[in-house]
């Protein structure tokens, strides 16, 4: 087997297919059209997010067993043209759903309580205990939209806390102890706190818009730690300024690009309002991005690819 990886990972990458008699090349730089040139030399591809693999990528890809994503979406691959190609798959949402988990819990705690904007108040010297008096999480109905490995970990997060857990889900039969499985109306009535975990699919792509927000019967908490373009900005912004959405935890942003590793050059509009917003906390897609998933990533795709290859 001759691999190329094309995004920087854990070195146990390398390590143990070269034990598994892998022949690993490393290419970080070169163009997707100059990768695509020497692609027929290689059985398997590592990859982050660095650039499509689109149908004419495959398809110069005439020798590629395997495709592993170090990541947990397969939204960069075209899913369907590589099953076709007979390529096997290999993601590893089970090595960053714990941090995900965590990290959707922090942002929440964070929201509730108002801990970043009165730290930046308190480094000012600012002392203001009245309008930092926080809310508390439990008797709360926590409500997670995408019940797989990332809806599951934060439910599992939050058995601490004296709060009721429902889950939405296009698959059924996904709830379990952590969560009930409900229909979207339930959803929509009972929910205090809305959570994402879903994949980028043609199906969730702008789902959260103001015909959906303004299905809710209650103003609620929106937590997004799965992907930017589920959520419509400019919608999320009309809303929290009408109070219906208390506050927002983004891990994700519209404006990514696909690489993921950077925003759109031109900032719109909502993300002004977003920057400035008390209420709002952002972080750069980071969620399932720690010292300890980095490790269980690679060791995951690593596991997939020697089960089916060796």
């Amino acid at each position: 087997m001759k691999v190329l990886h094309l995004d920087t990972n854990h070195p146990l990458l390398l390590d143990q297919f070269a034990e598994l008699g892998f022949e690993n090349h490393e290419d970080y730089t070169s163009t997707k059209e100059q990768v695509e040139e020497k692609i027929h030399l290689y059985n398997g591809i590592i990859i982050r997010s660095r650039f499509t693999i689109d149908q004419q990528f495959l398809d110069k890809a005439t020798n590629l067993k395997f495709i592993g994503r170090v990541g947990a979406g397969l939204e960069n691959i075209d899913v369907e043209h590589a099953k076709f190609k007979e390529v096997f798959l290999a993601s590893a949402p089970e090595g960053n759903r714990n941090a995900v988990g965590e990290h959707t819990l922090g942002m929440l705690l964070s929201l509730m309580n108002h801990m970043c904007k009165s730290d930046r108040q308190v480094k000012k010297g600012k002392w203001k205990r009245e309008q930092n008096r926080g809310v508390e999480l439990d008797g709360k109905t926590v409500g997670i939209i995408g019940y797989g490995n990332m809806g599951k970990a934060f439910a599992k997060k939050l058995r601490g806390f004296d709060v009721e857990v429902i889950c939405y889900d296009i698959v059924g039969g996904v709830g379990d102890d952590n969560a009930r499985q409900v229909g979207i109306m339930e959803f929509q009535q009972r929910s205090d706190v809305v959570s994402l975990h879903v994949p980028q699919t043609e199906q969730t792509v702008g789902m959260v818009n103001t015909e959906f927000i303004k299905g809710f019967h209650k103003p609620f908490w929106l937590l997004n730690t799965a992907r930017g373009k589920c959520v419509v900005t400019k919608d999320l912004v009309k809303e929290l300024k009408s109070g219906k959405i208390l506050g927002a935890g983004l891990d994700v942003l519209e404006y990514e690009k696909k690489s993921f590793e950077n925003m759109f050059v031109q900032k719109p509009k909502a993300f002004k309002y977003l920057r400035k917003a008390k209420n709002v906390l952002l972080t750069p897609h980071v969620a399932g991005w720690t010292v300890e998933s980095k490790e269980k990533l690679a060791q995951t795709i690593v596991d997939k690819v020697k089960e089916r290859f060796s």
